[in-house]
């Protein structure tokens, strides 16, 4: 295995990994919420008195963001190594494992860890070795 020292970038990911846990931190203080995405959502497609506004501008600020960091530099160029129908079953699939785990990555991953949910840390643990048998047997097994 060999780093490609070209899209090696440290200092941008340790940043946005700092990003993404001061805003998780701040949403929860200021809030009172997880900020786990799927729940958001699912908060929207079921939406409760008084609860749909700040879930609209969560999601919007998801979209308005790379938006937003495109008038100051280039978005990075986006590669897909996968047809449509692959795309689809991994998208049911991700639905379907965030529905059983009763959250996704982000709520379970970032904000579960920090607030040290053991539920949080077994659905962690869970997607991660998903992930990796995954591409073990898709990289090596399968081709």
């Amino acid at each position: 295995m060999a780093i490609d020292w070209a899209h090696f970038t440290p200092w941008a990911s340790l940043v946005g990994g700092l990003l993404i846990g001061l805003s998780a931190a701040a949403f929860v203080l200021f809030n009172g919420r997880i900020a786990g995405i799927s729940g958001i959502l699912g908060g929207l497609l079921r939406p409760a008195r008084g609860d749909v506004a700040w879930r609209a501008a969560f999601l919007a600020g998801l979209v308005a963001a790379p938006l937003a960091y495109a008038l100051f530099a280039p978005l990075p160029g986006v590669r897909i190594d996968a047809g449509a129908r692959t795309l689809v079953a991994a998208g049911l699939l991700v639905g379907l494992g965030t529905r059983y785990g009763s959250g996704c990555t982000s709520g379970h991953g970032v904000c579960g860890l920090s607030r040290l949910s053991p539920r949080s840390l077994a659905a962690t643990a869970a997607f991660m070795l998903a992930g990796f048998v995954t591409v073990f047997v898709l990289r090596h097994i399968i081709v």
